[in-house]
């Protein structure tokens, strides 16, 4: 990454008027950095898709700053789109023109040169859509479509491209070739990329850093790793073999939640505890044949914050 970021933005806000007033997003700040895989990450109804639709200048702030490559985007927009890409598995062209078709009026709207069709074909190839380009969008299945939006968005080399769930209609097989090919784009041509999805391990497969949103508001920046680390619980499953109930009865004195299915138990617990669980089980004269120590993981991160987001709400 640079010292001097592609896209800053400034106590972004939106407000929806009304009866009552709706703040959707309410005063954020961060930025992209050259070459950055930056993650977007929230509940539905978190303030993302708005945040998006800004950052393209398809929804206008209340208020707030957007700057991309050292310009506001609102006095340079028509200059600044041109290098900036946009792919998302809920926004489609239209069904009734070919991928041929469609991938033409959108280079034109670009400015694609000429020279640049054989790069595209080899986008297309790239995806499996090739032998497909004569054919209408209306015949393609949505793992298709959600190809052809990424052909979309790269094939005008932008600097700068917005994913919004871009592997959410795909196969595994599917999904981990655009993970590789997301993170080609960015080693290869250093091209900056704001990446939304539900999907955790995915997340913490290609994003550097982590944005993540709840009511309107960034509540975390960090990378995904330490985000995992914070919330400071770890999983241990244990397989008993003899003192069952001796298990329960110290997970109950030591206060601590677990659940239990036939013979195995799972403990949540703070990782310190780990060492004083299992000295109390050995003093207490458990034997168990198995264990096994899982750390949290992003997705833990992100059901946690979640979760605490709903008590926040209930209260």
């Amino acid at each position: 990454m640079t010292a001097n970021p592609v896209l800053t933005v400034r106590k972004l806000r939106k407000t929806y008027q009304g009866k009552i007033p709706f703040e959707a997003v309410k005063g954020i700040s961060f930025e992209l950095h050259e070459g950055e895989i930056l993650g977007l990450l929230g509940a539905n109804g978190a303030g993302k898709t708005t945040t998006i639709q800004m950052l393209l200048s398809t929804l206008k702030p209340t208020s707030g700053s957007i700057v991309y490559f050292g310009k506001d985007f609102f006095s340079h927009r028509s200059e600044i789109l041109k290098q900036v890409a946009f792919a998302s598995t809920y926004v489609s062209l239209p069904w009734k023109l070919t991928i041929e078709q469609n991938l033409k009026v959108f280079g034109m709207l670009y400015g694609q040169p000429k020279e640049d069709l054989p790069y595209v074909d080899m986008l297309l190839e790239r995806f499996g859509i090739l032998h497909k380009k004569k054919i209408p969008l209306a015949q393609l299945s949505a793992g298709q479509v959600t190809r052809l939006m990424l052909v979309k968005a790269f094939m005008i080399r932008p600097k700068i491209a917005l994913l919004d769930e871009p592997t959410a209609s795909l196969d595994p097989d599917m999904a981990k070739d655009v993970l590789q090919f997301v993170l080609e784009q960015r080693d290869r041509y250093g091209i900056s990329i704001l990446y939304t999805s539900h999907n955790m391990p995915e997340v913490a497969e290609v994003c550097d850093r982590v944005l993540f949103m709840q009511n309107g508001q960034i509540i975390a920046d960090d990378v995904p790793d330490v985000l995992a680390k914070s919330i400071g619980i770890c999983r241990m499953t244990l397989q008993v073999g003899d003192g069952l109930k001796r298990t329960l009865a110290i997970a109950q004195n030591l206060k601590l939640t677990c659940k239990t299915e036939h013979r195995s138990i799972e403990f949540e617990l703070d990782e310190g505890q780990i060492a004083i669980l299992l000295s109390a089980l050995a003093q207490a004269g458990v034997i168990y044949t198995h264990i096994d120590i899982r750390q949290q993981t992003l997705e833990d991160y992100f059901l946690h914050i979640v979760e605490q987001g709903k008590k926040g709400v209930d209260r």
